[in-house]
């Protein structure tokens, strides 16, 4: 008779408390030190001088609480009336590059994709004017719409003999340098970025409808422009960003005149606080002023990745 003898019993060894590496958190390190001594510190040193009634040559510095912050929604004051107007202008200049550098960086991409003669020259003039300082570019735009010696004057008056316009110091007309320079200094950037979505988008989509008798903007339509979208998110949501942050173009083109009508909401800021020794006052518009591109960025990401996930789900 054979016995049947049962496998030891296998006995579960306890669970040993997981041992924490910290060589992970080594290599985090450097960035964290960086992040902090270049993000966090400054900004609630700052947070702390909006608070202040702050004087450099005053090592007690008087704390107002929420008065600067109040000062920006208070009818009456400089603070408000100046903020919200540069502001303005700002929104303005956005609203009115923005579409026009999406557009024209697209139908410059579209044109330098195809085999033409001349077509990496072509694209490395347009793309050149983008590796020049915002210094050079503002006095280059500067000199050309002189109100007096400037070339486009100059070409006005060969052309029909009429009498100088005074671009720089008329109120609308001093934005047409500004917005037309940033085309110009910007303009190449977002064309290679289109380039390269272009240069992935595959060649049988267009012999396919090509076979089916498709217009070429039917093809751009219908193809192009539908393949283009993420990267056409992209570039809205970057040059918007860009464009909230104009300073540059407007001190050296115009220098915020005439009247203010060209003055950005980033050149008030440093004019109240570097000019007019207002450093709390400065340092409570950058937080106001940061917290509306905090929320109209997120707004972008959100709508950017809602449309992504709808074109994946098709």
């Amino acid at each position: 008779m054979t016995t049947t003898h049962a496998p030891p019993s296998q006995h579960t060894a306890p669970n040993k408390r997981t041992k924490i590496s910290l060589e992970p958190y080594l290599y985090l390190l450097p960035h964290a030190v960086l992040f902090f001594v270049f993000t966090v510190y400054p900004i609630g040193y700052g947070l702390y001088i909006s608070m202040h009634r702050w004087d450099m040559l005053n090592p007690n510095q008087v704390f107002v609480g929420l008065e600067f912050f109040r000062n920006l929604f208070t009818p009456g004051t400089p603070q408000f009336e100046f903020f919200w107007r540069t502001l303005l202008n700002t929104t303005f200049f956005t609203v009115v590059s923005v579409p026009l550098l999406v557009a024209s960086a697209l139908g410059l991409a579209v044109l330098l994709h195809r085999p033409i003669f001349g077509r990496s020259f072509f694209r490395a003039v347009f793309f050149m004017p983008g590796i020049l300082t915002v210094s050079v570019m503002g006095i280059l735009w500067r000199w050309m719409f002189d109100n007096q010696i400037g070339l486009v004057n100059a070409a006005r008056d060969l052309l029909t003999g009429a009498a100088p316009i005074p671009w720089l110091s008329t109120e609308g007309l001093a934005w047409i340098p500004i917005v037309v320079g940033t085309i110009w200094w910007t303009l190449g950037f977002n064309m290679t970025l289109y380039l390269a979505a272009l240069s992935n988008v595959s060649v049988s989509l267009y012999e396919a409808a090509s076979l089916d008798g498709a217009t070429p903007w039917q093809q751009f339509r219908f193809i192009t422009w539908p393949m283009l979208t993420p990267i056409t998110l992209f570039v809205v949501i970057t040059t918007a960003l860009a464009s909230f942050q104009l300073f540059g173009q407007s001190l050296t083109i115009t220098n915020g005149g005439p009247s203010r009508s060209t003055q950005s909401v980033i050149q008030y800021i440093t004019e109240e606080g570097f000019t007019n020794s207002q450093i709390s006052s400065a340092a409570a518009m950058g937080f106001v002023f940061g917290l509306m591109m905090l929320i109209l960025t997120g707004a972008q990401f959100r709508m950017m990745a809602r449309d992504v996930t709808s074109s994946e789900g098709k």
